[in-house]
C-alpha cells in the first residue's frame, strides 16, 4: 500500500489520463477542461458514446434498449435534453445528445479515438505510466472510465445442453429469437427488455426465470415519469408506490413469479410493467431459477422441466478495470473499494469514475463527482494545503451513502449508494473544503462556437 504524503508532488507539468469515452470519461473531461486542467484522452473505439454505440465492441446494447431514468431527469449538468426526445429515451437518442454533448463543449481534439489502454503503473516519483497500443505516455493522475457493463458473468450450471447458450452481451437483434422456444435467465430490467422482445418476436415460446422476486414501478405515475417523485424522502416514495403498485399492479405471484424478499429501494425496481402484460397474457412463462440442463430440456428448481432452443443468461456483468494492478484497490464481494466510489485509498491520483450503482440516473453524479476530483487536482497545484485536507479524508473517511436504506446483501449492491445521500454528503464536502458549487452557467465558458459544433457534426 502507498501512504499518502501530507503534500504530494502535484506533477503539473504532466497531463491527466482518461480512460474511455463514455458518458463518464465525458463528464471527466469537460471537468478538467473548465479548470484549464491538461489532459488527454484514449478511446479504444473510433467514436464517443460507450456503451450507447451500439457498434462498439464490447457494448451489451440492444436494437430495443431505451433509458432507464427519465429525460428531465437525467443527461449531464447544464445540458438538459432535447424536449422532443421521449420521456425515456430511446439509445439512439442517448447517443446523438452524448455526441452532441462532447461537440458544444469542444471535448474531441482531446481524444485519441483508437487507442486501448493495456496497463497503468505508477511510478516511484508518484506520476504514471500509460501502456498503450500506440505507444507510452506519462500523467499526472489516471481516471479509470472504462464501464461496468462488458465483463459478463454466465452462471455454472449441471448437466450438458443440446441448445444454443448465450450472455445477453451480446444479444441485439429479436431476430434471433424467429421461431424458438427461448428462456431469459434473469430479472434485471435488460433480462426483462430481452424476454419482452422475445414474446413480442415470432418466438414459439418466451419464458423467463428467477430466483428472486423484484418490485414493480410503473414507468409513469399520474401521467408523469416515476422518478420525478425523487423529491420526496424515501420512505414517501415507498408509501406511494406501495399505494401505487396495489392500484396498478397487484400481486405478481399470480403471474408465477416471486413476490419479492425486500423491501422497495433495497435491490433495484423493475421499470417495466409491459413484462407484466406479457405474462397477463401468457406470452411470457415464469419459471423459478435453473436447476440443471438435460440435452433439450432446461430442469428448474420445482421440479419443472421445458424444452428450450436457446438459453440467454441476463445475469449480469464483473466489474473489471484489468489494465489497473489488483493490489492499486482493494477489492470486496468484486467491486473495487474506493472513497466516494471513485478515489483509490491506496494510490494517490487514480480515480474510477462510473463504478456504483445508483438508484437514479448516474449523469449528473458523474458531473458532481468530476468536479470533486478536478478541484482535487486543481489543488495540488494552487492550493496545497486544502489539497492535503482531502488527501486525508481520501484515506479516513468513511461516509454512510445509504440513506438509510439496508441494501439486499449481495455482491452487486456492494457498490449501491442512495443518490439524495450521496448528493448532499458531496454539497456538504464541497462547502467544507471551500470549492465552488455546480452552477448552471458553470461551463458557459468552455463552449464551442456554432461554426465549430456544427462543422464537427459534418465531421463526425
Amino acid at each position: 500500500m502507498t501512504t499518502l504524503p501530507p503534500v504530494v508532488p502535484a506533477h503539473s507539468d504532466l497531463p491527466v489520463a482518461i480512460v474511455g469515452a463514455g458518458p463518464a470519461g465525458l463528464s471527466a473531461a469537460r471537468a478538467l477542461k473548465r479548470l484549464k486542467i491538461p489532459y488527454t484522452q484514449f478511446e479504444r473505439h473510433s467514436d464517443v458514446g460507450g456503451i450507447w454505440d451500439i457498434d462498439n465492441p464490447g457494448s451489451p446494447m440492444y436494437r430495443s434498449a431505451h433509458f432507464i431514468s427519465s429525460r428531465d431527469k437525467s443527461g449531464f449538468f447544464g445540458y438538459p435534453m432535447p424536449k422532443d426526445f421521449a420521456d425515456y429515451p430511446t439509445r439512439e437518442q442517448i447517443l446523438r445528445y452524448t455526441r452532441s454533448f462532447t461537440d458544444a463543449f469542444g471535448l474531441r481534439d482531446a481524444i485519441r479515438f483508437g487507442t486501448a489502454v493495456s496497463a497503468v503503473r505508477q511510478d516511484e516519483d508518484g506520476a504514471w505510466t500509460v501502456h498503450t497500443d500506440r505507444g507510452d505516455t506519462r500523467a499526472r493522475a489516471v481516471v479509470c472510465c472504462s464501464g461496468v457493463t462488458w465483463d459478463s458473468v454466465t452462471p455454472e450450471v449441471p448437466g450438458s445442453f443440446d441448445g444454443q447458450l448465450m450472455h445477453s452481451v451480446d444479444y441485439t437483434e429479436p431476430s434471433l429469437f424467429a421461431g424458438r422456444r427461448v428462456l431469459v435467465v434473469g430479472l434485471g430490467n435488460s433480462g426483462a427488455d430481452i424476454a419482452c422482445d422475445a414474446a413480442s418476436s415470432s418466438a414459439a415460446q418466451a419464458f423467463i426465470s428467477t430466483r428472486r422476486g423484484y418490485h414493480f414501478v410503473p414507468k409513469h405515475t399520474f401521467g408523469i415519469p416515476s422518478d420525478e417523485t425523487e423529491w420526496l424522502p424515501v420512505w414517501a416514495e415507498r408509501l406511494a408506490y406501495g399505494v401505487v403498485r396495489r392500484v396498478m399492479i397487484g400481486d405478481v405471484s399470480r403471474w408465477g413469479l416471486p413476490r419479492p424478499d425486500h423491501r422497495l429501494f433495497e435491490s433495484h425496481p423493475l421499470l417495466n410493467t409491459q413484462l407484466l402484460h406479457h405474462l397477463q397474457h401468457g406470452d411470457i412463462t415464469a419459471k423459478p431459477g435453473v436447476a440443471r440442463f438435460d440435452g433439450a430440456d432446461v430442469v428448474f428448481t420445482d421440479g419443472s422441466r421445458e424444452r428450450i432452443d436457446l438459453v440467454l443468461f441476463a445475469t449480469g456483468y464483473r466489474t473489471s478495470i484489468p489494465y489497473v494492478p489488483a493490489d492499486y484497490f482493494p477489492w470486496k464481494g468484486g467491486r473495487p473499494q474506493m472513497y466516494l466510489n471513485a478515489f483509490s485509498r491506496e494510490r494517490h491520483n487514480l480515480f474510477g469514475l462510473g463504478f456504483l450503482e445508483v438508484n437514479s440516473s448516474a449523469y449528473t453524479l458523474f458531473d458532481r463527482i468530476s468536479q470533486v476530483m478536478a478541484q482535487y487536482l486543481d489543488d495540488q497545484s494552487r492550493r496545497p494545503d486544502r489539497a492535503a485536507r482531502f488527501a486525508k479524508l481520501v484515506r479516513e473517511d468513511r461516509p454512510d451513502l445509504s440513506g438509510g436504506i439496508r441494501f439486499v446483501g449481495s455482491d452487486r449492491h456492494a457498490a449501491y449508494v442512495e443518490i439524495r445521500a450521496y448528493r448532499k454528503y458531496l454539497r456538504s464536502l464541497t462547502r467544507r473544503l471551500g470549492w465552488a458549487d455546480m452552477s448552471p452557467g458553470m461551463f458557459d465558458g468552455i463552449r464551442a462556437t456554432t461554426s465549430e459544433t456544427d462543422s464537427r457534426h459534418v465531421a463526425h
